[in-house]
């Protein structure tokens, strides 16, 4: 059995996509970040970095993985899904994997903050996120202009990805003029274990909540 630490973000549907699409199965345990629940000791004990997601993968000793690739990766490798075996084609998907980590995320990331989240709308900010973020949304384009999906055939690359694009509006770029990101965009939306994955953590029962977390902090769980 699998506990997912998660919120309601692209980060963190990654992870819950990634459980549905390959079905193992798994407990969501909700973190508040609007009340910090990810900074407190309890937490940081398993994410040493306090944010989401995080896994604790009980069939395993109790192994908790965190960093959103890293947990695709391990739970793909586990179960021999959503990452090829072919050494070629594994390292397309990783090559992937890694182009939405350390360029689509942060960039995005940053896109949000500048012009959602800041209270000084710096107009500099804001153009320079969102123009790097639709760069980079060009290069998605032109790859699938060749293949249905980045790594070829769907993959933990796909599962990585598609949770930030799938909020483009909300950092304020438009995909109107890139029909081979749409094209796919629409295609992974329409997955059914993607649409239970971008549901989760759902309704957060506040009592169910406290009792949990109050058995985490005496270290009885």
């Amino acid at each position: 059995m699998i506990d997912l630490y998660t919120a309601p973000t692209p980060n963190g549907w990654k992870a819950s996509i990634m459980l549905e699409e390959i079905g193992l199965p798994y407990t969501v345990r909700p973190i508040r970040l609007q009340l910090g629940e990810q900074r407190e000791p309890w937490y940081v004990r398993l994410n040493p970095n306090g944010r989401i997601p995080t896994i604790v993968d009980h069939d395993a000793g109790d192994l908790a993985v965190f960093e959103s690739g890293a947990i695709l990766i391990y739970l793909a490798e586990k179960t021999g899904k959503l990452l090829p075996a072919d050494p070629r084609a594994r390292s397309v998907a990783i090559q992937w994997l890694m182009f939405q980590m350390g360029g689509i995320g942060p960039m995005q990331g940053q896109a949000n903050v500048f012009f959602r989240y800041a209270p000084e709308k710096i107009d500099y900010a804001i153009e320079r996120y969102q123009s790097e973020t639709r760069r980079l949304y060009g290069v998605l384009d032109r790859r699938l202009a060749e293949h249905e999906f980045l790594a070829g055939s769907y993959s933990i690359a796909d599962v990585a990805t598609w949770p930030w694009v799938r909020i483009h509006d909300w950092s304020g770029v438009s995909i109107d003029d890139l029909p081979n990101l749409s094209r796919w965009c629409d295609t992974i939306a329409a997955r059914p274990a993607v649409q239970r994955g971008v549901a989760i953590p759902g309704e957060i029962d506040p009592d169910a909540q406290r009792q949990w977390i109050e058995r985490f902090r005496a270290g009885q769980a």
